[in-house]
């Protein structure tokens, strides 16, 4: 039954008084679920105002306090775990187990929240100059916003507001309007583990509303997570306004096959890293890079994607779940169609995938395109749907240089048994993520999560982050670990397990 959604303004649920509602879709079977509100002007001023008040006290709570707070709030998330993963999978689609650890990766941001002491801990050095000292302290910066996308609706929001609240700050989230209600039961327990009134603010809409966040003179940061396209408004937008920007964007990921890789536990990985989710994540694998006799391998990929079939979310047996949208399903379906056309070799067509008891579900299929170029656009552009192309190169160093020449660079892999392989490979590749052995490199909260090139849109354009992540099973390799200047760095030794 379809309900209209509330805003959550200094520490209340209520109803928007606007004339404008967005219809929230159960992508199975294109029943309303809910009605999402685009927050009046006078609702956005009031969501604003009551951030900026609650600054001023909270971020005079101690530290231990805001600690407390978040450890109350990360077991209220591990009690309704499941809860929340089930409203997560009705509006998005998802199979259960996928939600599920959509909200696990949401809770252990919350935990990381819970350590917020130690990490806010500033620097002293005695005698700078004769006599003189010098020291640090980090401060909460004001009133933080965080624009979060329909393809996490738990822990992308979960990236955001504890980690800013437990700093001292106060937040105002504006969800996707195509899931509210995960980060509404979200705001719920949060005032459940006894938030104060103000310093968390959920409003909804689409761009009027969120070109108010980045532009009003009381928001002091904005973070994002979206399409380029997106991304390149805030990031420009906010600047503009003198705000503090980071922009997570596109991916183009690509996961490069060594010959010397255990081909079953490759391609058990590919399979899953590239329709997982139905290809809906910015993590998601979409290019094979088949490098030398690897490319043998290709038959029995398909094979292994052919066995893969959507379905609703409760069905165990389902690989993923729909496209959000029929409008996102039509993109997808355009991109397998010009690759046809641009004369990829359509090996597994998804193009008219059923589902049994769900007529008007936003279905693609696993869909392997070989043969593809560089030049075409299933290559060029980011489909975010399950759609795998395959390219085929005879060395590493041909493989290095495609990855790199793409405009893309937030993750890539390699499989391979050679730990001087990876080493080249991670040494050489200017992507944000890399995983050796892993097909998604998603790190834990306790590093930093980075994209390059046109993957994000933040102050890290002035230098390149890189996060390395092995898997295998006896090699050991030394990877730098660059900080934050590109000058400085740690040199670890990682024993691979």
């Amino acid at each position: 039954m379809s309900k209209p959604v509330p805003l959550f303004i200094d520490g209340q649920f209520v109803q928007s008084q606007t004339d404008q509602w967005i219809p929230v879709t159960n992508p199975a079977t294109q029943e309303v679920i809910a009605q999402v509100p685009c927050a009046t002007a006078a609702e956005m001023d009031a969501a604003i105002a009551s951030a900026a008040a609650a600054f001023e006290t909270w971020k005079e709570t101690p530290v231990s306090d805001r600690a407390r707070l978040m450890l109350r709030y990360q077991a209220l998330l591990k009690e309704h775990h499941d809860e929340i993963a089930t409203i997560l999978s009705e509006e998005t689609g998802k199979t259960f187990e996928d939600a599920k650890g959509d909200v696990f990766r949401g809770i252990e941001v919350v935990e990381q929240a819970c350590n917020i002491a130690s990490m806010s801990m500033g620097e002293t050095v005695e005698n700078v100059a004769r006599k003189i000292d010098g020291y640090s302290i980090t401060q909460p910066l004001g009133v933080c916003v965080g624009i979060t996308p329909f393809n996490f609706p738990a822990m992308i929001p979960l990236w955001m507001f504890p980690m800013a609240i437990a700093c001292g700050n106060t937040f105002i989230l504006k969800p996707s309007e195509q899931d509210p209600n995960t980060p509404t039961r979200l705001a719920e327990l949060f005032v459940e583990a006894g938030a104060p009134a103000g310093v968390l603010q959920v409003v909804h809409g689409g761009k009027d509303q969120v070109n108010t966040l980045l532009t009003h003179p009381v928001t002091q940061a904005i973070s994002f997570v979206g399409s380029v396209g997106v991304a390149e408004h805030i990031y420009k937008t906010g600047t503009d306004h003198l705000k503090r920007v980071q922009a997570f964007a596109g991916a183009k990921n690509h996961m490069v096959i060594m010959p010397d890789a255990q081909k079953n536990h490759m391609i058990s990985n590919l399979v899953g890293a590239s329709v997982g989710a139905g290809g809906q994540r910015c993590m998601a694998i979409s290019v094979a890079v088949f490098v030398g006799e690897s490319r043998k391998w290709i038959p029995e990929l398909k094979e292994a994607l052919s066995k893969v079939r959507p379905g609703a979310w409760n069905d165990p047996e389902a690989g993923y779940g729909p496209q959000i949208n029929p409008q996102a399903r039509d993109r997808v379906l355009g991109f397998i169609d010009a690759g046809k056309r641009e004369g990829a070799t359509c090996e597994l067509d998804g193009s008219n995938c059923t589902v049994e008891g769900y007529p008007d579900g936003n279905w693609v299929g696993p869909t392997l395109f070989t043969n593809v170029t560089t030049k075409m656009s299933i290559y060029q552009e980011e489909i975010f749907g399950p759609v795998l192309c395959c390219i085929e190169v005879d060395t590493l160093e041909e493989a290095i240089e495609l990855v790199n020449n793409n405009p893309y660079g937030n993750g890539t892999s390699l499989f391979t048994a050679s730990g001087a392989v990876a080493r080249k490979y991670q040494h050489e590749i200017k992507v944000g993520q890399v995983g050796i052995n892993i097909p998604v490199p998603v790190p834990l909260p306790f590093f930093s999560f980075t994209g390059w090139r046109k993957s994000f849109y933040g102050d890290q354009h002035a230098y390149g982050k890189q996060a390395v992540r092995f898997y295998t099973e006896t090699k050991t390799v030394t990877a730098r670990w660059f900080e934050d200047d590109i000058t400085t760095g740690s040199n670890m030794t990682i024993t691979l397990k």
